[in-house]
């Protein structure tokens, strides 16, 4: 018997029917009939768990995403939990970097901190190609999770050159991103050759995950919002695109997200992900038709109403899987991240009740 890359069995080479291939949430990616609209939530392992901050004190995040046996105890939390229909690797969207050879930290409260953030043509010569042996923590993990999982598929995950770019060039976080536009819009060359490099370093990152047997992945690109169309476009748009082409041998669903993308939805959709993950800012039937009709969706919850009282989040639920039958595939997930202060029991009521709602 063999395994293929995304964990189905196979004899004598024939693959046969079930295994994560077949799970309601890689049929909704590739925008076929499933038994029910598939959900996982984003940050579903993290700080709105008693468990992952207990198995979290007093372990910095660097350390815990380079610890196989933690990275996949944590991963499993939420599968456990709330019965999701996938899992995502916990990990951080800087880890590929820091094993590129760029110095940082992942300062809890703040986020990624960059020692030397880049400047110049020299900085960029510092991030360096990465190969498996410099992520291999990353490899035992995915294969790790991948038997423990059996059915279930395991999503990997990237962050998107601009969204990388964007933390190595402000040095951390930023509600501006003021120091990333001058660099792009002051000198163009210098801010294509960083974003190729790390698009080359994001592509061999997410291989090792596909190769390690993750079902699917997700590019994320957090603040691409803050750009017009017309900009991403031009700086951002053919980076994206290398990275999810890079991907397209692989022969597992690729999903591009991004926050505050209303008007660049069209846009995201020609990079060249099979779904697109939308915000809470946009209906899901407005963004099928700005996507286009031969791509799946993901969301799009807003996070704060699973802080409402449970009558508002039910209607609400109800509302976005209702919008989600507008496209040719939909995947449910909130517009962004789960907030530390969410209860648990009611992101596992929402499964429970994504499921009930959208039954076939």
């Amino acid at each position: 018997m063999t395994t293929d890359t995304t964990g189905t069995a196979a004899r004598d080479g024939e693959p046969r029917r079930g295994g994560p291939a077949d799970s309601p949430f890689v049929r909704a990616c590739r925008r076929e009939e499933g038994p029910h609209t598939p959900v996982w939530f984003m940050r579903q392992a993290g700080r709105s768990l008693p468990e992952y901050r207990e198995i979290r004190a007093n372990v910095g995040m660097l350390e815990s995403c380079r610890r196989p046996d933690l990275v996949a105890e944590i991963t499993l939390q939420p599968v456990r939990r709330h019965r999701v229909d996938a899992a995502i690797l916990f990990s951080d969207i800087v880890v590929p970097v820091a094993a590129a050879g760029i110095e940082l930290d992942i300062v809890a409260g703040t986020g990624p901190v960059v020692a030397e953030p880049v400047r110049t043509l020299d900085d960029v010569e510092r991030i360096r190609p990465i190969t498996v042996e410099d992520v291999s923590y990353v490899d035992e993990a995915v294969r790790l999770l991948v038997a423990e999982l059996g059915d279930t598929p395991l999503i990997g995950f990237a962050g998107a050159p601009f969204t990388l770019a964007s933390y190595l060039v402000e040095g951390g976080p930023s509600r501006t991103h003021a120091k990333t536009k001058a660099l792009m819009y002051g000198d163009p060359q210098l801010w294509h050759a960083l974003c190729t490099r790390l698009a080359e370093v994001t592509v061999a990152f997410l291989r090792v995950q596909a190769d390690a047997g993750v079902s699917a992945v997700q590019l994320f690109d957090s603040w691409a919002g803050a750009l017009s169309e017309s900009d991403y476009r031009r700086y951002v748009l053919p980076h994206s695109a290398k990275v999810l082409a890079g991907l397209a041998d692989a022969g597992i669903p690729r999903i591009h997200f991004g926050v505050g993308t209303a008007e660049l939805l069209g846009a995201m959709g020609e990079a060249g992900a099979d779904v697109v993950g939308v915000d809470w800012r946009t209906p899901l039937d407005v963004a099928t038709r700005r996507i286009g009709a031969d791509k799946a969706v993901q969301g799009n919850l807003d996070p704060a109403v699973l802080l409402a009282p449970w009558p508002v989040v039910e209607a609400e639920v109800r509302r976005i899987v209702a919008e989600g039958r507008a496209a040719p595939g939909h995947v449910f997930n909130l517009g962004h991240g789960v907030l530390p202060e969410t209860d648990p029991d009611v992101l596992t009521r929402v499964v429970a009740l994504v499921h009930e709602v959208s039954a076939r």
